[in-house]
């Protein structure tokens, strides 16, 4: 693949800066204080600015990246699809739709029969939940506050974070505490007994609320935004122990960890449990064309042979957004992407950031799978006080300076490259953040 950089001058960065200051209202944001980075091109885990400077993009964007960016065969099949039909109405049936739903089956599978299409995560978070609610009768949805799941109605308060609470307009939402050792809620000095603890917390929250009014638990089968929390073993078995054991549906949100992140096709085959839904979107075609969806159980969708269900999106299933899924699936086959992912996990980021940590005391926590890993970053290794939002800017500030793109959530800074990236690559950016750690930790 070339890295030739499309011959603009760097006037045409700043017109960009310029016209997104004037015209675009960004999310999760107060507008004037903002000062956006401008990107003019990207190609694989690399993208540059109108000046020709180089990053490394371990942001992967909003974690969705990856296939990495401009992937030839993915571009070409949105291509070839324009030529033969741009947009198709969702009651009709479309060759495209049907071979994305079936690549995606293929990948989720024996026990999931069909895909419902959204334009994106939020919306799939919504329509499972509605799913979920019709199918049980019941209203409540249980989420941890360790979470997010989208800036929608139900989906936002849902979520856990602070975001949920200037959002909280939707009904039936209730929060409880999912497993995180490193800062226990429950007091644990062990991965099993932190997996214990929160399932006794989870079952007295079902029993308290009342298990014949809840319809669905809802989690991410990695808390991404929330941390990169890997769940302790046997905790989302356990989960789904309590969810047979109560009538209650489990919905999995693989919208972040889904498709490559964690090494896996999806992140729940890594552990001891099938869900009831599963939601998708980002990596499944690394956001080429906005889609998302609901992986649907044979036994789900059976309900809705008879009877209507109340939902629809006109961009459901688009063409275009469907052709990229077939491709980039299609590809990360061909190409080994999924594997390459899990081995950069194991053999290079996994003990290139226990190094870092060794070395950096600011490191409180290295934890992730694959290429989806988070720095949980302290003023004192002993108290795990979380450092500032201040050191987390300079931090930021250090990093790009030096030709890395980064992803910064609270106290964390996230590493989360491109299931494309090659180990030279990753040997790279730990260079750069050793630099960057060593500077804001001089300053």
């Amino acid at each position: 693949m070339s890295t030739a950089i499309n011959p603009r001058t760097s006037a045409d960065g700043q017109r960009a800066y310029d016209l997104d200051r004037a015209h675009v209202f960004h999310s999760w944001s107060a507008q004037a204080a903002l000062t956006p980075f401008v990107i003019a091109g990207g190609l694989a885990s690399t993208v540059w600015d109108f000046d020709g400077n180089h990053y490394l993009d371990f942001s992967s964007q909003l974690v969705n990246m990856n296939i990495g960016h401009q992937h030839p065969k993915v571009i070409d099949a949105i291509k070839a699809q324009a030529d033969v039909l741009t947009m198709v109405a969702p009651p009709h049936a479309n060759l495209a739709r049907g071979e994305a739903a079936q690549r995606i089956l293929a990948k989720a599978g024996p026990t999931f029969g069909s895909v419902f299409f959204t334009n994106g995560g939020a919306d799939a978070n919504e329509n499972a939940i509605r799913m979920a609610r019709i199918v049980t009768g019941r209203d409540k949805v249980l989420s941890t506050y360790r979470s997010y799941h989208g800036n929608t109605g139900a989906a936002v308060v849902a979520t856990g974070d602070w975001r949920r609470i200037p959002n909280e307009f939707a009904r039936g939402h209730v929060h409880f505490f999912g497993p995180f050792s490193y800062r226990s809620e429950f007091w644990s000095s062990t991965e099993e007994e932190e997996g214990e603890r929160a399932l006794h917390h989870l079952e007295r929250v079902i029993v308290s609320e009342g298990a014949s009014s809840i319809a669905a638990i809802l989690l991410e089968t990695v808390p991404g935004t929330a941390g990169v929390i890997v769940p302790p073993p046997g905790y989302l078995a356990g989960v789904r122990r309590l969810c047979d054991r109560h009538g209650i549906l489990l919905i999995l949100d693989e919208v972040m960890s889904g498709f490559g992140r964690t090494g896996e096709w999806f992140a729940f085959h890594g552990f001891d449990v099938v869900p009831d839904l599963i939601t998708f979107a980002k990596g499944v075609n690394s956001g080429y064309v906005p889609v998302g969806g609901v992986v649907i159980s044979e036994s789900i969708a059976r309900e809705f042979d008879t009877q209507v269900f109340p939902g629809g999106l006109t961009y459901s299933g688009h063409p275009l957004a469907a052709a990229s899924i077939v491709a980039s699936i299609d590809a990360m086959d061909a190409e080994g992407i999924i594997g390459n992912a899990k081995t950069i996990g194991t053999d290079h980021l996994a003990p290139g950031l226990a190094s870092l940590a060794a070395k950096h005391p600011m490191i409180g926590e290295v934890r992730g799978l694959g290429v989806f890993w988070a720095l949980d970053l302290v003023d004192d290794p002993q108290t795990r006080t979380p450092v500032s939002s201040g050191m987390i800017g300079r931090l930021k500030a250090e990093l790009l300076g030096r030709g890395l793109l980064p992803f910064a959530a609270d106290n964390r800074i996230h590493v989360v490259p491109p299931c494309v990236v090659t180990p030279d690559e990753v040997a790279r950016a730990l260079a750069i953040y050793d630099e960057a750690f060593t500077a804001v930790g001089q300053a």
